[in-house]
């Protein structure tokens, strides 16, 4: 029966692998019968000599059949066995693929198990207002949307219906999250007509904080507060609740508390309902808050906030890390902590820097409190980190104060010049700054002994000369300044008053904020005040004194606070400014004279050259030249009386009563023939000038002080004797001319060329032999 079956399968073409088993068995068994008996043969043969030739042509016989049994059985397998095992193996690769396939259904069918079973789950959580047992259902039900997503090979239109359903639980979540959330933190808030300009349109501003259910509410989990936050923060969705309550906690509460001191917040609990925060108004003088009282308003909100709502632990996990807490304050602090440290800085810290040096010791207290208040809020969790910019700011009060003290002085100065300057101050040879008394840079108690010794000793020695100096020499001559220039100059010295016990940087800041303070009134006096320099001889006037009076100062004011500046050698301090400040002065000056030259020339030129006097309208019109001119000098000399200094007053006054004598006397050599009528009229135009022209000589404003410059016009006046002679020769005959000529050494010869004086004499007397004989006469 079993070589029947062998025989059916081997025609068939398949044999088995037992079949193969056995009979390579059988063959091992032949194979191994033939080695020993060849081996047997072998030893017979060569070992005991026995002739076996029969046998071994047997023996030969025998393993040549088994070797074409070999082949047969290899040609069998190589023919049959491969081709079976290609067969089986395809055959297992289609079980493992339809394994594969049954495993994918199995696991799909287990995802929308899983899908089914969280979204039950979150339903009852939900229901129970389990919130963080809902966020987390929710998450295992998208983890298992996704997961049936991921399924590539087939689509199916249930994974769409999930994906709605899981979007539409998920905002179902969320409102109902923002519902809780919206008890938890009740804002009042006001009117959005309502314009937030001052204190009291913030005063309808309250905030209700709710613990998160009432006791008498069974239904209500008793950490519902936990439950609300924790479940926001795995929607994702506390970021943005937080982000939002931080910008209305800062706009309405935190930032009105920091602008306005008037402005204070009440907190009045409530047992079953949490706490009210409402800010209030109280009456108080103070134009900018005090950094304590800031600090103790934004701590008194942000520690009701932390016991009420904030101070909640969250469970979070980064990825690839293990689970760890973290404070809600953490996030609300990141969100609200660099705004409000800039407005804490902008609006309060900024104003309480000192004002002077001395109060900067008394600032550590201001540092330290600020110290507290971030120590305090690193405790609640608002602030992480060392060290802030808050705290940094507080504590470089040094660098603070210089920028400040210098935008203020600088502020302070600009105001000063662009003030009126008719106010004046007048100076005399006395008048000195008031430089406070400056403690000795080196401070040591023996070398003041041993100076005090030393100037005692030098005392003792008398070595003074016996000729002395003037006590008024180097000193400024009597003259008014602007109040305000007087105002800029103690400013300046108040300033570098402050170096005295700052730290070098601020010194020297404050040292180069005084010379910013000279640039700009270089700078900003002429321009500002251009105008009225031109059209008003008495500012012109107070602007030169004011530009003397500060390089006067400017000479001597570096040094006197030269030990207490940290300063290289070779440093001008102010020296190289009082060059500027004199060619200032004289050019604001120099400029309005000639304005005054310019209006008196113009007047003049209305004389009609002064020719033709013997016209009686041409003579009104002259003399009235000339009176216009004794008017302008008038004005002048009481427009400046008691303003400029005496010998500046006198050659200014001088120097424009000469430009009109001169005028007149180029006018008079230009004439080519003077009646007696003219010389008459001539000579009375001269004599009103020789006669008034003194009397604008009015430096002070005593008339007496007066005659002392009244008689010194020649000094003052180059062509003053020019004109008495040309006075004398209109009224004088050849005679007393050629008397006056005296050969060229008279006094006429002093004034006039001898060219001038023959034109002149030509144009008075007619073409005579005595006039022919004077004229011999006029040389030198």
């Amino acid at each position: 029966m079993s070589s029947f079956v062998t025989e059916v399968l081997a025609s068939s073409g398949k044999l088995e692998k037992d079949d193969l088993a056995c009979k390579i068995s059988k063959l091992s068994r032949k194979v191994e019968e033939t080695k020993e008996e060849v081996t047997d043969m072998i030893n017979k043969k060569y070992v005991e000599f026995m002739p076996s030739m029969e046998g071994a042509e047997e023996l030969l016989d025998q393993v040549e059949s088994v070797s074409k049994d070999i082949d047969l059985l290899k040609s069998c397998i190589e023919n049959e066995v491969q081709q079976n095992l290609h067969d089986a193996v395809t055959e297992y690769a289609k079980l493992k693929q339809q394994l594969e396939k049954n495993t994918a259904v199995i696991d799909l069918l287990q995802h929308l198990q899983e899908f089914d079973t969280a979204i039950e789950e979150y339903h009852r959580a939900l229901q129970e207002k389990n919130f963080v047992v809902a966020a987390k259902q929710h998450g295992k039900a998208r983890a298992s949307v996704d997961a049936l997503k991921a399924w590539k090979d087939t689509e199916l239109p249930l994974v769409h219906s999930l994906s709605s359903e899981i979007t539409i639980q998920r905002e179902n979540l969320i409102y109902h999250l923002g519902e809780e959330w919206q008890k938890l933190a009740v804002w009042k808030l006001p009117s959005t007509k309502t314009e937030l300009t001052s204190e009291k349109s913030f005063l309808k501003t309250a905030l209700h904080l709710n613990r998160g259910g009432s006791k008498g509410d069974e239904s209500v989990p008793h950490a519902l507060l936990p439950s609300i936050l924790q479940a926001l923060s795995i929607q994702g969705e506390l970021h943005k609740k937080i982000k939002l309550f931080g910008q209305v906690l800062f706009k309405y509460m935190l930032k009105p508390l920091i602008l306005y001191p008037s402005l204070v917040v009440e907190v009045s609990s409530q047992p079953e309902q949490g706490a009210v925060l409402s800010l209030q108004c109280t009456e108080t003088k103070a134009e900018h808050p005090d950094p304590s009282q800031v600090y103790t308003k934004v701590l008194t909100v942000l520690k009701t906030l932390h016991e009420h709502l904030f101070g909640t632990f969250l469970v979070t996990k980064k990825p690839n890390t293990k689970t760890y807490e973290k404070k809600v304050s953490e996030i609300l602090g990141d969100l609200i902590w660099e705004e409000m440290s800039e407005c804490i800085i902008r609006e309060c810290l900024v104003h309480s820097i000192p004002a002077n040096s001395s109060q900067l010791a008394e600032y550590s207290e201001v540092i330290k409190q600020t110290e507290d208040f971030e120590s305090s809020l690193k405790e609640m969790g608002y602030l992480a980190g060392d060290s802030t910019d808050l705290l940094k700011y507080a504590r470089n009060i040094n660098c603070h104060f210089a920028s400040k003290k210098c935008q203020d002085v600088i502020v302070a100065a600009r105001k000063l010049m662009t003030s009126e300057m008719h106010n004046t101050v007048k100076i005399t040879p006395e008048y000195k700054l008031s430089i406070p008394k400056l403690p000795n840079p080196s401070g040591g108690e023996k070398e003041r002994k041993e100076s005090s010794k030393k100037s005692a000793h030098y005392d003792q020695q008398s070595l003074e000369n016996e000729k002395q100096l003037s006590p008024n020499t180097l000193c400024l001559p009597m003259c008014r300044i602007s109040e305000s220039v007087q105002q800029l100059m103690e400013l300046a010295i108040q300033t570098l008053s402050e170096v005295v016990g700052s730290s070098p940087q601020c010194a020297v800041q404050l040292f180069y904020t005084v010379r910013n303070i000279f640039h700009l009134f270089f700078y900003v006096v002429p321009t500002y005040h251009k105008d009225n320099f031109l059209k008003l001889p008495h500012l012109a006037a107070i602007q030169h004194n004011n530009c003397m009076f500060i390089a006067h100062h400017l000479l001597t004011l570096g040094f006197q606070f030269k030990p207490h500046l940290p300063l290289k050698d070779g440093v001008a301090y102010f020296v190289d400014l009082v060059p500027g400040f004199r060619r200032l002065g004289a050019r604001c000056f120099v400029a309005q004279m000639n304005v005054q030259k310019a209006e008196m020339l113009e007047r003049l030129s209305t004389a009609r050259n002064f020719s033709n006097l013997d016209d009686e309208d041409n003579y009104s019109v002259a003399s009235k030249a000339i009176r216009q001119v004794i008017h302008q000098l008038r004005r002048l000399g009481k427009v400046w009386q008691d303003v400029l200094p005496v010998n500046i007053y006198c050659k200014a006054i001088g120097t424009l009563l000469n430009t009109a004598i001169s005028e007149l006397i180029n006018k008079i050599m230009m004439l080519e023939d003077i009646s007696n009528v003219d010389g008459e009229r001539l000579r009375t135009l001269c004599q009103t000038i020789i006669e008034e022209g003194p009397l604008v000589f009015n430096p002070l404003p005593d008339e007496n002080k007066n005659k002392k410059y009244q008689e010194e016009v020649p000094v003052y006046v180059k062509k003053w004797m020019t004109l008495k002679e040309i006075s004398m020769v209109l009224n004088a005959n050849l005679q007393e001319i050629v008397d006056r000529w005296a050969e060229g050494k008279g006094p006429l010869a002093a004034e006039f060329s001898c060219n001038e004086m023959k034109s002149l004499i030509r144009a008075l007397f007619k073409n005579t032999e005595r006039r022919a004989a004077a004229l011999a006469k006029i040389t030198k």
